[in-house]
C-alpha cells in the first residue's frame, strides 16, 4: 500500500478524537505504511498521552485558522496519500478497509469518505445559495493534488473544508466515494 498519513484536527473532531485514533489503528494493525498528524488550536496535557499511546505527531499551532493547520500537517508528511478527518463523526475499521485497495490505484485522485455525493445540480444550487455542503466525515487526497489545488485556504476556518471540496469538484480531478457500508456509490469524475 502508498504511504498514507491521516491528519486529525481537534477543533474538527473534538471530545470523538480517540474514538477517531482508535478505529485508524485498528484497521491499520496490519503493518502498512501510515502515520497520524494531529493539529490543535492550544496545547493540552491529554494530547500528549495520545501522541504516546498512538506513535502520532502533534502540533499546536494558537491562534490559526483550520485551513492554515491542515496545510502545516500535511507539508510536515511525506506520504503519498493525505487522509484529512473533516467530521466529528469517527468511521468504522471495516470502511477503513475498503479505502486502503483502493489508494494503490492510479485511477482515483480522491476519495470521499461516510457520506453521500451530492450530485453535480444540488452542487450548484447549494453554491448560487450560499448553503454549505454536508462535509464527509474524512477525504483522501493524492498529494500531488491537494499541492495542484494549493492545500486548504489558510485564512478560513470553519468554511475552509466545503471551500476544498468545491475547488476539487471544480477540477477534472477523477474522485470515487465510499458509503458507511464500505460500497462505493460513485466513481470517476465528478465536476
Amino acid at each position: 500500500m502508498k504511504s498514507v498519513c491521516f491528519i486529525i484536527d481537534t477543533y474538527v473532531t473534538g471530545a470523538q478524537l480517540p474514538r477517531h485514533l482508535q478505529t485508524i489503528q485498528r484497521a491499520t494493525d496490519d503493518g502498512s505504511d501510515f502515520s497520524l498528524r494531529i493539529v490543535s488550536l492550544a496545547h493540552d496535557p491529554r494530547l500528549t498521552l495520545m501522541e504516546q499511546r498512538f506513535s502520532a505527531q502533534c502540533t499546536t499551532l494558537p491562534g490559526t485558522a483550520l485551513g492554515e493547520r491542515l496545510n502545516h500537517a500535511a507539508s510536515a508528511s511525506q506520504a503519498e496519500w493525505l487522509v484529512f478527518a473533516l467530521h466529528a463523526t469517527a468511521l468504522q475499521a471495516a470502511l477503513w478497509r475498503s479505502l486502503f485497495p483502493m489508494l494503490d490505484s492510479y485511477a482515483m485522485d480522491a476519495v470521499v469518505l461516510g457520506s453521500s455525493e451530492p450530485t453535480l445540480s444540488t452542487r450548484l444550487l447549494q453554491r448560487f445559495m450560499a448553503t454549505t455542503l454536508q462535509s464527509p466525515p474524512y477525504i483522501a487526497v493524492r498529494r500531488t493534488w491537494l499541492e495542484r489545488l494549493g492545500g486548504f485556504d489558510p485564512e478560513l476556518d470553519r468554511t475552509t473544508i466545503h471551500d476544498f471540496l468545491q475547488r476539487l469538484h471544480a477540477c477534472p480531478t477523477r474522485i470515487d466515494a465510499l458509503n458507511a457500508d464500505g460500497k462505493p456509490f460513485s466513481t470517476g469524475h465528478i465536476a
